[in-house]
């Protein structure tokens, strides 16, 4: 079977929509009615949609990336041709099954698929020529950089604690921008990016001291961690330099198996969007988290539908507690049943991101599923507890205010449920559910 033998349905294809303004266009795109010349075939869908102009706009999608080209003048990924073209595919809307692409597409995906396949893709071929000396020097170079930054940092903190933390919040926001700066300076985003976070706590709201102090300890954690990586474990060191901002290698063993997708969102800032995909290996029963980046205001390029099954192989990082892994040139859609993950009670969920922050001190969340869980109101809002009522994980603020919410209601009618997302020390944030009715179908929660 090829790779269109499986199809996304409308749902999946507008989960891969990055804002919903392209998800309203691109639904309005989803009939006949604009397009001509459609087909799909060898893993790969194509038409001319009408546009503005006078010529019409070539849109190709390559899905078993996926990757999308396309003639309009957008720079979202996928645009909203794009979007249209993969509903009308959903809707049984190509008459032209497994035919040859024309030329504009072929180009564009022979162009593509030998860039990844034969070049090894944008960081240079087998060919390509590396200095391990040089190498060696840059890094030692940038390792020092950062040897002054953490110090740096921590003559920062000395000086916060001696002065009182309530000081911090009449100091403003100017000195920790500055401080975070130096630490760009210093090659180490991994702690400018924490300092960023520290200068966002005072006056935040009530408790903002406890939480300053917790955050200034793991940013103290984390300076002394540098300072002595030659002394700790490998994997512990490779989590510390990653942590920093160093970019630690997807070295591992590959893993080729059927991954369920999990979940996928975004989160912003003005310097970055940043893409999280969660997937899960039905053979392996590894979970597995993809990143991808796009400068501020464009999406990131991966996208991948939620709930669909895709054959492909991941490549892990390395390091304690580590779950990211970097995808492989090819995913395919493939048939067969899409059980959702295998969870446990809430205890053995808390047990688990204990374990991990043991591994990990500076972890914002962990993977985990629940099974044979009911919402239900607690003393501080919305939680998740056992069906027996035994325990029991509040969800965090930011869950408890979103739509999703009302989405797991609706899916589990007061009757226990299965759910995978992310645990953190704010509590539970749900991502995917699934009902004991409807086991196959993944209900996304964002």
């Amino acid at each position: 079977m090829n790779a269109m033998g499986v199809r996304w349905t409308a749902e999946q294809v507008l989960a891969l929509a990055p804002d919903e303004a392209s998800r309203r266009a691109g639904s309005g795109l989803g009939t006949a009615g604009p397009w001509s010349e459609t087909g799909c075939g060898d893993g790969a869908v194509w038409g001319l949609c009408k546009g503005g102009g006078s010529a019409p706009y070539r849109t190709v999608v390559d899905t078993t990336a996926p990757a999308y080209s396309c003639g309009c003048p957008g720079r979202k990924l996928p645009c909203e041709h794009a979007l249209g073209l993969l509903l009308l595919r959903a809707a049984d809307g190509i008459a032209a099954e497994d035919s040859p692409a024309p030329d504009w597409a072929a180009r564009w995906l022979a162009a593509r698929r030998g860039r990844t396949e034969g070049t090894g893709g944008e960081t240079g071929g087998p060919g390509a020529v590396a200095d391990p000396e040089a190498a060696r020097r840059r890094a030692e170079r940038r390792a020092a950089r950062i040897t002054a930054g953490a110090q740096e940092l921590e003559q920062r903190l000395a000086d916060l604690l001696r002065g009182g933390l309530a000081a911090a919040g009449q100091a403003g926001y100017g000195l920790w921008e500055e401080t975070a700066a130096r630490m760009v300076d210093a090659q180490a985003p991994g702690l400018a990016g924490r300092v960023r976070e520290l200068g966002a706590i005072p006056g935040s709201g009530p408790g903002w001291p406890v939480r300053l102090l917790e955050e200034c300890a793991l940013t103290h954690l984390l300076d002394r961690a540098w300072l002595a990586a030659d002394r700790l474990p490998v994997p512990f060191a490779t989590t510390v330099r990653t942590r920093v901002g160093l970019t630690a290698p997807a070295d591992g063993v590959p893993v080729r198996d059927h991954w369920l997708v999990l979940a996928q969102y975004d989160a912003a800032d003005a310097r970055l969007t940043t893409r999280r995909i969660w997937l899960h290996g039905t053979t392996t029963g590894r979970t597995a988290l993809l990143l991808s980046y796009g400068a501020a205001g464009r999406a990131p390029r991966l996208a991948l539908p939620v709930g669909a099954l895709l054959d492909g192989e991941l490549t892990p990082h390395t390091g304690a507690g580590q779950v990211r892994a970097e995808p492989g040139e090819h995913f395919v859609p493939v048939p067969g049943p899409v059980a959702p993950p295998a969870g446990g009670p809430v205890g053995a969920a808390l047990d688990a991101y204990s374990h991990a922050l043991g591994e990990d001190p500076w972890l914002d969340s962990w993977p985990v599923t629940l099974s044979g869980v009911v919402p239900a109101r607690g003393e501080y809002g919305w939680q998740l507890a056992d069906a027996d009522g035994r325990e029991a994980v509040p969800l965090t603020p930011a869950a408890q205010s979103r739509s999703g919410l009302w989405r797991l209601l609706a899916v589990s009618g007061g009757a226990p449920v299965t759910v995978f997302g992310e645990c953190g020390h704010r509590g539970f944030s749900p991502l995917a559910a699934w009902s004991p009715e409807t086991p196959g179908e993944t209900v996304p929660l964002l």
